[in-house]
């Protein structure tokens, strides 16, 4: 984070530097402050309880206390910014195709709600039915900086202007300011193309690691790291030059791919540990065990009975 040092209140006033710097200054430092403490993290919203990514998921995450709303992001045929975490349609509306091959108007005709009364009829609501894909610009509309959101950028080698839009809109809706947003994506060069537009956000490497094809060990998926058992305090410092943390998989068909020391040696390198997507309680004590510094969950509620 290129923050410069601060200036006590009045000497700054007295150097006559406006209120307003001394205020964006605070409210992005109280948010690194704030994440040295464990955070709650809505993997899609409540997505347990609702539809991923529909006004029930982010209202009910509210409301169970969650710290950050996580959002993915696709771009639309015409620019738009949607909220979805697949890049087709099929699994989460009754359209099928491409995101990206779709204007916004066609996307905001899906249906994004009735799938899950499907899928999950313990918790099937009536009025799920019809939710439809919300945009970045209405979620943040709705909620502006009375809430923080946990941005995934998503296929980014698709779309290259993700990056410079996202930027735009949070900084002219004033969230990086607020200390209200943290963007995340496994890709390695979405990061650094935004924190070379804005080096005031706080990211987050996402890392997935599984078996290698030759069954030889474990890989990274996209080569930001070498495997959990190789990793020396190098390959977590080059991910700390643009980064604040690291959200890692914690497992792969039920066997551990990190480990404790895993969290005490990303610690080591000044990064924070964000695993995703834990919805056990017993795994969410584990990790807790583990000195993690939050996690992603589609259970906030779940989460926050344990802590």
């Amino acid at each position: 984070m290129n923050l410069a040092p601060r200036l006590p209140l009045a000497a700054s006033l007295a150097l006559g530097l406006a209120a307003p710097i001394v205020a964006q200054a605070d409210a992005l430092e109280q948010q690194l402050t704030e994440l040295q403490d464990f955070q709650v993290i809505a993997h899609r919203g409540a997505s347990g309880h609702a539809p991923e990514h529909t006004w029930p998921a982010y209202e009910q995450a509210r409301a169970m206390g969650a710290d950050y709303l996580e959002l993915d992001l696709h771009m639309s045929a015409d620019g738009e910014l949607v909220v979805i975490h697949d890049d087709t349609l099929e699994r989460t509306t009754d359209g099928k195709g491409k995101v990206q091959d779709f204007a916004l108007a066609e996307l905001k005709a899906l249906d994004a709600g009735s799938w899950f009364n499907a899928a999950h009829p313990e918790r099937a609501d009536d009025a799920y039915a019809d939710a439809e894909l919300l945009t970045l610009d209405e979620v943040i509309d709705r909620y502006g900086d009375d809430v923080r959101y946990y941005i995934e950028t998503k296929s980014p080698d698709r779309h290259p202007e993700l990056q410079r839009a996202l930027v735009e809109t949070l900084e002219e809706q004033g969230l990086v300011d607020a200390g209200a947003v943290i963007i995340q994506s496994f890709s390695q060069d979405s990061l650094r193309q935004i924190h070379e537009l804005n080096a005031d956000i706080p990211l987050v490497q996402l890392v997935w690691y599984s078996p290698a094809e030759d069954g030889d060990g474990l890989v990274e998926w996209t080569g930001v790291t070498p495997a959990p058992a190789e990793i020396d305090d190098a390959d977590f410092q080059a991910i700390a030059d643009y980064a604040v943390g690291i959200g890692p998989n914690v497992t792969y068909e039920g066997e551990d791919v990190i480990d404790a020391g895993f969290v005490e040696q990303a610690h080591a390198n000044d990064l924070l540990v964000h695993p995703y997507t834990i919805n056990n309680q017993d795994e969410m004590r584990r990790l807790i065990g583990w000195g993690v510094d939050g996690m992603f969950t589609n259970f906030p509620d779940r989460l926050n009975e344990v802590l």
